[in-house]
């Protein structure tokens, strides 16, 4: 039975800088809150500690790990909270030194309740433990591991909820990418409809068009502000932002009052070669500065590769096809979506697993795939698109200096986006027979790949860029 993965659980809405080491600790929290109220422990629960384990120890305060858990246990939810009360709710537990649940229950919580602990639990390299107390007694124990984008998945879970979820008749189960290139060829769909279809066994046309609005807005909306923010990213490094002076630079003294104003205001710019690479850089970098700064971002498939899918998306509604709407956009999320999945199911999406060629290459495989969908390419020529940008992306490290999503991070979204937009050409002008590398092969040797890597190229700030340019030194 294939696993279904849903292209709303890989384009999620959060808060940076992490969807692993934020968002996943953040989800986390919330769901063992739940379950202590769903189990009649929450009344009675008097003190809580957090273990911090492998990467999530390692580049945790980096990742604002930390934070996360804070704003989790607030049952504050990521996707709604506005920005300006992550700070508020963080100062406020760190000075009354307690966590304030809806309904009012107070709990003390100290800077020592969160333990940062180097060693590796086995399941996987992101592990956190709540542990709650009653009367100095224990009454609650619950591991979870945060296994990137997002996702989370509890220890000696049962995954009731999946099960039921492929129970479901789906009429084009997939799990490897050369089923999806069948089912396109046998009933003449494209990957965008063989994967709405299956979407709306889960739900309503209406349902996906408006959570699909949701997406792109939010990626919109964060280019947008990335663009219009000057000044330095928090967390010691000191990096001065750059899209800001990029966009300037671009846009010269074109007038526009919104975010779809501006990009009726892009599409009247210069469209020489040089201009088009430091548009798609300039989408890239504004939305992973945003993402750094602790901003709202669309997991793609993670925070840290968030600025992939909507620059290559961005070029082409403001440089190849004016005319562009929703119908477009749709088709664009709904074939990266489906792409980011066959690499979850077959490989990894975390770089604490498999590198920097898990996120940066995984998400300019996706828009590779859907860019050259839009372009005119046949399902075949869609999958070749994600093998070549994976291809080139095999090996890559995860290397953050000072554990923070900054350097080299936000560069390798512009690059990530740039060979996305190379690859669809390339694949355009490819006969799919006559490739000798299927995605499929290309996603077996990453995660064989991903399992030769030394783990200190695993998003633990222990090798690369991480050791030789240190944090003390910027």
């Amino acid at each position: 039975m294939s696993q279904f993965i849903s292209v709303f659980d890989m384009l999620k809405i959060g808060v940076g800088p992490s969807s692993s080491h934020t968002l996943g600790p953040w989800r986390a929290a919330e769901q063992w809150i739940r379950q202590l109220k769903e189990k009649n422990k929450f009344d009675v629960v008097d003190a809580i500690q957090v273990d911090l384990y492998g990467s999530l120890s390692l580049t945790g305060k980096g990742h604002a790990t930390d934070l996360a858990i804070l704003l989790g246990l607030s049952e504050a939810d990521p996707e709604y909270i506005p920005i300006e009360d992550v700070f508020i709710i963080v100062d406020r537990i760190n000075a009354e030194e307690e966590i304030l649940f809806k309904g009012g229950k107070r709990i003390p919580f100290y800077k020592k309740s969160i333990v940062f602990n180097r060693e590796f639990l086995p399941f996987h390299a992101n592990g956190i433990t709540f542990t709650g107390f009653s009367n100095g007694e224990e009454i609650s124990k619950e591991t979870y591991y945060s296994i990137g984008g997002g996702f989370i998945v509890q220890e000696n879970d049962h995954l009731e909820e999946e099960i039921e979820i492929n129970k479901k008749n789906f009429p084009y189960p997939i799990n490897r990418a050369i089923q999806l290139e069948e089912y396109c060829e046998k009933d003449n769909l494209s990957i965008s409809e063989v994967v709405y279809l299956n979407e709306l066994e889960l739900n309503s046309a209406e349902h996906i068009d408006k959570e699909l609005h949701r997406i792109w807005d939010t990626m919109l909306e964060s280019m947008y502000i990335g663009c219009h923010t000057e000044g330095r990213l928090p967390g010691g490094l000191n990096v001065k932002r750059r899209a800001f002076d990029t966009h300037t630079k671009l846009i010269k003294d074109t007038s526009y009052n919104n975010p779809k104003e501006w990009i009726t205001a892009i599409r009247s710019t210069e469209v020489k070669f040089r201009e088009i690479l430091k548009w798609v850089s300039c989408f890239a970098l504004s939305v992973n500065e945003v993402n750094a700064a602790l901003g709202r971002v669309v997991t793609a498939p993670t925070n840290g590769s968030a600025g992939v899918i909507p620059a290559v998306l961005m070029y082409y509604l403001v440089i190849e096809n004016h005319e562009a709407d929703f119908k477009q956009i749709k088709k664009f999320l709904l074939t990266a979506g489906e792409i980011g999945s066959v690499f979850k199911k077959n490989a990894t999406i975390s770089a604490a697993m498999g590198g920097c060629q898990a996120e940066i290459g995984v998400s300019s495989a996706m828009a590779a795939a859907a860019l050259t969908e839009l372009l005119g390419g046949t399902a075949a020529q869609c999958l070749s698109a994600a093998e070549i940008a994976m291809e080139h992306h095999l090996g890559l490290t995860c290397d953050p200096i000072g554990g923070l999503v900054q350097v080299p991070c936000i560069e390798r979204n512009s690059m990530g986006a740039i060979k996305a937009i190379h690859a669809a050409e390339i694949a355009l002008e490819t006969d799919p027979k006559e490739a000798l590398v299927h995605l499929d092969s290309v996603i077996d040797t990453m995660w064989e790949t991903a399992k030769d890597m030394n783990k200190n190229y695993k998003e633990t700030s222990e090798g690369g860029l991480a050791v030789t340019v240190r944090i003390v030194d910027c």
